[in-house]
């Protein structure tokens, strides 16, 4: 069998993983690496909405769910660093993988960095979106016993947690159901505003650039 870690004669059939990442841009890496789950996410849902025929999307979903919540994580990080950087800290990424942490890290550090009421507004705005969807998902993979200490971010890729407890939709009588079109729409403008953030901080200021 051809190694998959090999070229195909016709460019256009290659996937090159170290065209758009640097050996030292770390933060620039984080986001690009972001870009590519949220835009499979994206892709995944255009593809079900062209064609469900096969019902293909309740088993896609969950890969969509873990793309998009990944690139999530990775842009808030990206985030995160250039304004550590920007704030001299001495820190640069903070939380594991609960998102809803993370962004709440990333609004403390926006608070602190933005002198101008205007700009912190902005921010606020233009993840208003996010906020919502972070509120919702945590009230779903949160039960009230649990509390805040249970992250069960690994929702879409397991079945059951780490102690072997069904996941919330598992247990679920009714349907628990996702609107593609209503997902699509949002996760457009979520994706397109944490990128628009993660490269303003980065490029817009040369001092965070590491490199």
């Amino acid at each position: 069998m051809k190694d998959v870690f090999s070229y195909n004669k016709d460019i256009h059939k290659n996937a090159y993983l170290n065209w758009r990442t640097e050996k030292h841009s770390y933060i620039d890496n984080m986001i690009t690496i972001a870009e590519g789950f949220m835009k499979s996410s994206i892709l995944l849902t255009e593809q079900s909405l062209n064609d469900n025929r096969d019902k293909k999307a309740d088993i896609i979903i969950f890969p969509i769910l873990f793309n998009a919540n990944h690139g999530i994580e990775l842009y808030l990080k990206a985030i995160t660093w250039s304004l550590n950087v920007l704030l001299k800290n001495d820190v640069k990424i903070e939380g594991n993988h609960n998102i809803k942490q993370i962004f709440t890290i990333v609004c403390s550090l926006v608070n602190k960095f933005e002198k101008e009421k205007e700009n912190r507004d902005e921010f606020k705005k233009i993840t208003l979106n996010l906020k919502e969807y972070l509120d919702e998902l945590y009230k779903k993979i949160e039960p009230e016993s649990c509390g805040k200490h249970k992250d069960n971010m690994d929702f879409s890729r397991y079945p059951f947690s780490q102690k072997y407890i069904n996941h919330f939709y598992i247990d679920e009588l009714d349907n628990v159901v996702i609107d593609l079109e209503n997902f699509l729409e949002i996760f457009k403008e979520i994706s397109n505003n944490l990128n628009m953030i993660a490269t303003h901080y980065l490029y817009d200021y040369p001092e965070a650039d590491e490199d």
